[in-house]
């Protein structure tokens, strides 16, 4: 029995969950919700609906799993809660800082009417996180480093392109090379976010707007730029769509730690992401996490969970026998 998918949002995270169902053949796509009209969106999968999110539970008892794609500075701290209410749900809510509130509101959401929600799920927060805790729980004695990039980030990307007077915008986040090179020398340095990364941000102004104030705007914003050096360059739409069309990005979790009774060993684990597709990876990682919700609602789960609640079997199409004779 196929699990059935609904997307709600058809930007590139939901085009790259759309794209991550063919590859899994346990899942199909059972319909796509859009804020926009639905006549003007065109999906790739032949046979399927696109409707208004307006009319969503109109087809609830047609959804396993909803996976919702809304950008995390306003879109997921409203619709995930309110959609846990009805639905199995899965997001990729990355505001680090505000994790904590998002999932006790959608913990109390999912819990009251019964469902399995996954929240921060992609691949920081999510690959990442699992592999801050693998390596904490291996190395006690040490400390965790993450860089991300050179990349596209959608979450600091979406909260450009809101920002009163910018029409579109893109942010690279950057690895400071020397943070990096000194991390992988083992000398536990000790490291401030503005020493690890700097944040490059490329955006198309609206005509007349006030562009410094724009600027101040962006590199005074909480929890995505205030702690980092930020550039900010204005370009037209045309230079933005021709030299900024891509969405790569990856990173490193790197945890130094030492062993031995007089710590005299020093040991390095490295976990690294190298994407062509930003979306389209992330879209992967949520689909995985939405056959674990689906099976955890035939268990008779409830409320919300995160990557450290998972067991990894529940991620994969393959049966335990076949995990362990092929994969431990």
């Amino acid at each position: 029995m196929s699990i059935r998918i609904g997307i709600m949002g058809y930007g590139n995270l939901g085009r790259g969950i759309e794209c991550a169902i063919k590859q899994n053949q346990d899942l199909t796509l059972a319909a796509v919700f859009t804020r926009r009209a639905p006549e003007t969106v065109s999906i790739l999968t032949k046979g399927v609906n696109v409707y208004s999110a307006d009319d969503i539970l109109a087809h609830k008892d047609e959804i396993d799993v909803l996976i919702l794609c809304g950008g995390s500075a306003t879109d997921l701290p409203v619709q995930t809660p309110e959609y846990a209410k009805n639905f199995h749900v899965v997001d990729s809510f990355d505001t680090h800082a505000k994790i904590p509130q998002h999932f006790a509101a959608v913990d109390a959401s999912a819990k009251e009417s019964g469902h399995v929600a996954v929240i921060s799920c992609g691949w920081d927060p999510g690959m990442f996180s699992l592999n801050r805790l693998y390596a904490g729980a291996i190395l006690p004695q040490g400390k965790d480093y993450t860089f991300w990039g050179k990349g596209v980030s959608q979450g600091h990307s979406d909260a450009i392109r809101r920002v009163e007077g910018v029409v579109d915008g893109k942010q690279y986040t950057i690895p400071i090379d020397a943070a990096l090179e000194a991390v992988r020398s083992g000398s536990n340095p000790e490291l401030t976010v503005r020493q690890k990364h700097l944040r490059e941000c490329f955006v198309v102004a609206a005509e007349g707007a006030d562009k410094a104030k724009i600027e101040n705007e962006i590199k005074t914003m909480p929890n995505y730029f205030d702690e980092y050096d930020t550039v900010v360059h204005f370009i037209s739409q045309e230079e933005l769509d021709r030299d900024h069309s891509g969405i790569p990005h990856g990173g490193f979790v790197i945890r130094s730690g030492k062993t031995g009774w007089e710590e005299e060993n020093n040991h390095i684990i490295e976990y690294s992401l190298k994407l062509d597709s930003n979306p389209e990876f992330t879209s992967s990682v949520l689909v995985a996490y939405a056959r674990a919700v689906y099976r955890l609602s035939q268990e008779g789960a409830s409320g919300c969970k995160t990557v450290f609640d998972i067991a990894p079997a529940y991620l994969s199409p393959l049966s335990g026998e076949e995990l362990r004779a092929h994969l431990l």
